[in-house]
């Protein structure tokens, strides 16, 4: 590949050793990794193409920078920028043109903007209201079938012992817990205030770590936290024998991947490559690549790739 990087630092948490996670909501700000930047669009004759900061979102960046050089398109990244909260104003301003996102998270951050909720849960119903709800000057390409949703995990000990299959089986217990997470979810829907509105759940304490990342993890394995938010392709789920609770009120609606695009970046040829990468990606592909990036320490660039050249839509 030749497309460029910015000096943005990729995968930064594997630098912390052990197995990373992920995290399909996205992490905290910190500095603007964006301030600064000169706004570079697709009508200057290169597409940029950025990641939140967790692994799977930069595979996925990778993913779709991979599939428009393909057809021509000069492309550069810029992996790991951080939460919503930046990368959304980086789509505003043209610092960045596209960014992989997920369908029923990505609804309810726009719909608690214009004052509305979400209330689809399947794939279609998410993504009908996602485009519903799309501010001025943003589009989003085809819905893949690869979804990475979040989750309440416990250990397969804490599991057994108040025989916990379902969210709402933490009632009971709840006010016993420690609940861990990314700082967001003390204020989104998707998290502590959701667990209570819809399951009734209050918990003892929430203690804010990082998204599904080594600190919630850790935080999981020695006892800190009793449950905790991760995410449905995390490989760590299995390599640590955690159990993630089954959600019957369906708090977490579909999160199926979807491009977010600058409208002015969303030409016939971008939407037409994109669109072809996510009829291929399924949610078992996804996390099988995933766990090659986590786990086997392999390069994302290089798993984009390989996934890219099998489904026909490499260079």
């Amino acid at each position: 590949m030749t497309r460029s990087r910015t000096a943005l630092a990729a995968l930064a948490a594997t630098a912390l050793g052990g197995v990373t996670a992920l995290s399909a909501c996205g992490g905290g700000g910190g500095d603007d990794p964006l301030a600064g930047a000169s706004a570079t669009t697709a009508a200057s004759g290169q597409i940029v193409v950025g990641s939140a900061n967790f692994p799977e979102s930069e595979l996925l960046m990778d993913i779709y920078a991979g599939a428009l050089e393909a057809k021509g398109m000069q492309v550069s990244t810029k992996p790991n920028i951080g939460s919503r909260e930046t990368y959304i104003p980086g789509l505003k301003d043209g610092s960045i043109n596209l960014v992989p996102e997920y369908t029923g998270v990505l609804a309810q951050y726009f719909a608690k903007d214009a004052g509305k909720k979400v209330s689809g849960t399947t794939s279609d119903e998410v993504y009908t209201e996602l485009k519903s709800v799309l501010p001025q000057g943003m589009t989003v390409g085809a819905k893949s079938a690869a979804e990475d949703k979040d989750a309440v995990v416990v250990t397969k000990e804490t599991a057994d012992t108040y025989k916990l299959k379902t969210i709402a089986d933490l009632a009971p217990v709840a006010g016993q817990m420690v609940l861990g997470g990314p700082a967001e979810w003390k204020t989104r829907e998707t998290g502590v205030p959701g667990l209570k509105s819809i399951y009734n759940l209050t918990f003892k304490e929430f203690k804010a770590l990082d998204s599904g990342g080594p600190l919630t993890v850790q935080a999981l394995k020695n006892g800190q936290v009793q449950a905790a938010n991760l995410f449905t392709t995390d490989p760590n789920i299995a390599a640590n024998g955690f159990v993630p609770l089954e959600d019957p009120k369906s708090m977490f609606a579909a999160q199926n991947v979807v491009p977010l695009m600058a409208a002015s970046a969303s030409t016939p040829q971008v939407t037409q490559a994109l669109d072809a990468v996510s009829a291929k990606l399924t949610t078992e592909q996804l996390a099988a690549m995933v766990t090659q990036v986590v786990i086997d320490k392999k390069d994302a660039e290089d798993v984009a790739d390989e996934f890219l050249q099998k489904n026909g839509l490499g260079g």
